[in-house]
């Protein structure tokens, strides 16, 4: 089967800006610790710094399902309540 590749853009209101980067970056050990993640790399847009990117690869699209029911990232989403503009995610196959 072949791996998931996560891009997920997150924005977020600018005067939020700090608030949602120190969540986003609370997410990183935990989630590289869970079963099947085998990239989680988190970045800056550097012309928009409220504009945020995960990169991620998976080794299946059930455990990037379970990772999505973890409790760091219900925890995430509760502290990030109304401090994101837009989130966007793409699933995509890794084909080479």
């Amino acid at each position: 089967m072949a791996k998931l590749t996560i891009v997920a853009h997150i924005k977020a209101h600018a005067d939020k800006m700090e608030l949602v980067k120190a969540e986003l970056k609370k997410l990183v050990a935990p989630t590289l610790a869970e079963e099947g993640c085998l990239q989680y790399d988190l970045h800056q847009d550097n012309d928009d710094p409220s504009l945020f990117m995960f990169y991620e690869n998976w080794e299946s699209r059930a455990l990037w399902q379970k990772h999505m029911a973890a409790p760091h990232l219900a925890a995430y989403s509760k502290a990030v309540e109304g401090a994101v503009k837009e989130f966007i995610v793409h699933e995509m196959t890794h084909i080479t």
